[in-house]
């Protein structure tokens, strides 16, 4: 029987969190870029238990993690993803909607009006 992110203590999501990080460090020493790559997503969904959904508004727009030349306007919150659309730094929206971990999302750009 498995037990899901959800019914973890902060304290057990550090600790597994610190489990994927040197796992992917071995994997990364190693060469397995597939595996690196997969306990990236892996750390990154741990990491959004570890934050409050609610801090996430509709509308805001904030910068992604990782990605500097794009930032991500919020539609909807579902659970841990944030669904919306990422925006390039000409500020062109992109047409096809995405959902990422609230994890990837950083400083807050612009509220919604």
């Amino acid at each position: 029987m498995s037990v899901l992110y959800s019914d973890y203590t902060v304290e057990q999501l550090r600790t597994e969190l610190g489990k994927l990080k040197e796992e992917a460090q071995k994997a990364e020493q190693f060469g397995e870029i597939s595996k690196v790559e997969i306990l990236e997503r892996k750390m990154q969904m741990v990491a959004s238990y570890m934050l409050n959904p609610s801090d996430f508004k509709t509308g805001d727009v904030h910068e992604l993690n990782g990605d500097p030349g794009h930032t991500f306007q919020i539609n909807y919150i579902d659970g841990r993803m944030a669904w919306g659309h990422r925006i390039n730094l000409l500020g062109e929206v992109y047409e096809k909607e995405e959902a990422l971990p609230i994890s990837l999302l950083s400083e807050l750009v612009k509220e919604k009006q």
